[in-house]
C-alpha cells in the first residue's frame, strides 16, 4: 500500500509518498494557499495526488507542544483531518510531528541547500520525516 504523508501548515502543505515496498518516503510537492481558511483547492490537490499515486492511507502530522499537550494548531489539524477523510474517503492517521521542521531544515542545510531555497522544500522534507516515522512505527503496512 502506498502511504501519503502531509505536513499541514497555515499556508502550505508538504506532501510525501512512500514507495511501493514501504522502504522510503519521497518528497512530492508543496501545496500553497493565500490564507489558512482557503482549503478547497488544497483538498482537491491532495485528493488528486492521492488518486494519481494510488495512496491507500494518509498520515497527517500532529503538531503537539513540546510537553505533549495539544495547542491551538492541533484543533486546526483536527478540522483538516475531518475534511481530508470526507474529501478523499481514505483513512487519516496521526503522527507526532514535533521538531520535524527543525530536522528538515538541518537536513537541507547539511545537503548544501541555500537558505533561500530551503523554503521551497522544507515542508516536503518535513512530510517525508513524518511519513518515515509513521512507517517505522507501523511495519505491518509494509506487508499489505
Amino acid at each position: 500500500m502506498i502511504l501519503m504523508g502531509l505536513d499541514y501548515g497555515s499556508k502550505t502543505v508538504g506532501v510525501a509518498f512512500s514507495d511501493a515496498l514501504y522502504l522510503t518516503a519521497q518528497p512530492a510537492e508543496t501545496i500553497t494557499r493565500d490564507s489558512e481558511s482557503k482549503l478547497r483547492r488544497t483538498l482537491a490537490r491532495i485528493e488528486a495526488l492521492a488518486k494519481e499515486r494510488g495512496a491507500g492511507r494518509i498520515v497527517l502530522g500532529r503538531p503537539l507542544n513540546m510537553d505533549g499537550t495539544a495547542g491551538e494548531r492541533v484543533e486546526k489539524c483536527v478540522q483538516f483531518k475531518a475534511m481530508l477523510e470526507r474529501r478523499t474517503g481514505l483513512p487519516v492517521d496521526w503522527q507526532d510531528e514535533r521538531l520535524t521542521t527543525v530536522a528538515a531544515d538541518e537536513i537541507l542545510s547539511e545537503s548544501g541547500v541555500r537558505r533561500e531555497d530551503r523554503k521551497k522544500m522544507i515542508d516536503q522534507v518535513a512530510a517525508c520525516l513524518i511519513l518515515k516515522e509513521y512507517m517505522d512505527a507501523h511495519p505491518e503496512y509494509g506487508t499489505l
